[in-house]
């Protein structure tokens, strides 16, 4: 064997002990969330600049929960951002995390929903994935289910890029969106049904828009702190 083709051997033969082979590979780690201890409050303390009926949305010791299923939201509009927040469940909660949404007095149709559920009750572990949570609701559904137990706190991040939307549960990175991909109102991509309810394209929506959480659904409360935005590509 000549000496340069015999260099070369050797070296491939190290290279193949120290690379794992493709079942070894390790798993990507786990996605983090952003440092926003220094970002703005998505609302004021004291909610003087939200937009939700009188009474229904209070906050304390830096809390914020609701006593009716009706929605609080942004003063503005905005696109291309990253909102960080914190969550706790109740048993059997169901509430959400709205955004783009361009007309707040009928949201549903018009607005994307990051679903927020109890996935450990008897209802909503049995429930649709497209409606558990850390989905994009009733469009697409989580890889896998990352919400801790009521009582816990969890930590969400949404990224809200144009059409492109990621969220992170819990240090995990769950959803990824192409809203563009999304160009019947009736059914998803992979052919399973959207609800009636929501009969826009995603692919139509605008992204740019107000953010808005959803208050007690279903008869079971929710509960948010440090909910702060990021505006503008990091």
């Amino acid at each position: 064997m000549k000496p340069l083709l015999r260099l070369f051997c050797a070296a491939a033969t190290a290279a193949s002990l120290i690379a794992p082979s493709s079942a070894e590979t390790p798993a990507p780690a786990a996605a983090a969330h952003p440092d926003s201890a220094a970002w703005p409050g998505l609302f004021k303390d004291d909610l003087s600049d939200a937009t939700f009926p009188k009474g229904v949305w209070t906050v304390t010791d830096g809390v914020l929960t609701a006593s009716e299923d009706q929605a609080i939201w942004s003063a503005q509009e905005y696109e291309n951002f990253t909102l960080d927040l914190e969550f706790k469940t109740a048993d059997g909660t169901n509430s959400g995390v709205i955004i783009y949404a361009s007309d707040i007095n009928d949201w549903i149709p018009n607005a994307v929903e990051i679903q927020i559920a109890d996935d450990h009750s008897e209802q909503w572990s049995k429930a649709e994935k497209t409606w558990q949570c850390a989905a994009v609701f009733g469009h697409l559904a989580p890889t896998k289910s990352a919400v801790k137990k009521p009582g816990e706190w969890n930590r969400m991040t949404i990224h809200a890029m144009g059409q492109k939307l990621t969220v992170v549960l819990n240090g995990e990175t769950v959803t990824r969106m192409d809203m563009a991909l999304w160009t019947d109102g009736k059914k998803n991509p992979d052919g399973s049904a959207i609800p009636a309810w929501m009969p826009r394209p995603f692919a139509t929506l605008a992204t740019k828009g107000r953010i808005g959480l959803q208050g007690k659904h279903a008869g079971a409360p929710i509960f948010f702190r440090n909910v702060r935005i990021h505006a503008g590509k990091k």
